[in-house]
């Protein structure tokens, strides 16, 4: 490689959002875009599966649409509707609709949480069919080469009404995410947030030991989202006890005992 390649990659890295590689997950991201393949992304909140997207939306140089999935989200917000508008009636595209006539990566966040009716939408674009028929338009719309749908969901909040069922599932090429390694972590942290290395790493030993607790006192354990916030907090001069409790024991909790026993966990970690 050219010097000249050298440094315009040098240019194109320094522009893209942050993003620590763990394993081979840009890899098979990439190579899952060019045989136009959906991808489904799981792991516990907070990991990076939202900055991995951005990351690779970038990297590729493609649009990126994202939609953060809730109780009352319906196929028709992703489609689109028929709204009024100067006393006509005129359709409006979905994000999802938008995404295919364009395309670009449609970006799904926690799936599970949208009502039942939204699977079925996205089944036809994740075989080799790739379209999206609007039955209140007309329309079947195929999606070109550049488009890729990505979902992604925390197993850990799976129940029995909210599942992903095993025909959607395997519709997808699926990489599994976690919290990265200790060291990883650390220099992610110091990286986002400029604080120095070693308080990094003892804000990570305390996630882990938060982490531990998961299914027991708590739900789940302190993100790397949350770290990252704690470490800005202090960065911004907030005393480290009073950053850790605003950002690592409130998030996690709100039973006052429980609160208590994370504060004591955090002095013997800590000391």
């Amino acid at each position: 490689m050219s010097l000249a390649a050298v440094a315009t990659e040098r240019e194109m890295n320094a522009s893209l959002p942050f993003y620590q590689q763990q394993g081979h997950e840009c890899a098979l991201f990439e190579a899952a875009f060019r045989r136009r393949l959906p991808i489904l992304l799981k792991g516990p909140t907070g990991c990076g599966k939202t900055r991995f997207v951005a990351y690779m939306a970038a990297k590729l140089g493609l649009a990126l649409d994202t939609i953060a999935c809730h109780d009352d989200l319906t196929a028709a917000d992703l489609t689109g509707r028929y709204l009024i508008k100067n006393n006509e009636t005129i359709w409006t595209d979905g994000p999802l609709t938008r995404a295919v006539r364009r395309g670009g990566i449609c970006y799904l966040d926690e799936v599970v949480e949208a009502r039942k009716d939204v699977t079925v939408v996205l089944h036809p674009l994740t075989d080799d069919r790739r379209i999206l028929p609007l039955d209140r338009t007309g329309e079947t719309l195929h999606a070109p080469d550049d488009f890729m749908l990505v979902i992604s969901y925390n197993p850990g909040y799976q129940s029995v009404l909210k599942t992903l069922k095993p025909s959607t599932r395997q519709r997808f090429v699926a990489i599994a995410f976690d919290y990265p390694r200790p060291d990883v972590e650390a220099s992610i942290l110091s990286r986002e947030t400029g604080l120095d290395l070693e308080q990094c790493k003892t804000l990570v030993r305390l996630a882990g030991r938060l982490r531990a607790l998961k299914g027991q006192d708590l739900e789940e354990g302190a993100s790397t989202r949350l770290l990252v916030a704690c470490a800005s907090l202090i960065t911004d001069g907030m005393k480290r006890d009073l950053a850790i409790e605003a950002a690592l024991i409130e998030p996690l909790s709100d039973d006052p005992d429980v609160k208590a026993g994370l504060l004591d966990l955090v002095k013997v970690t800590l000391g």
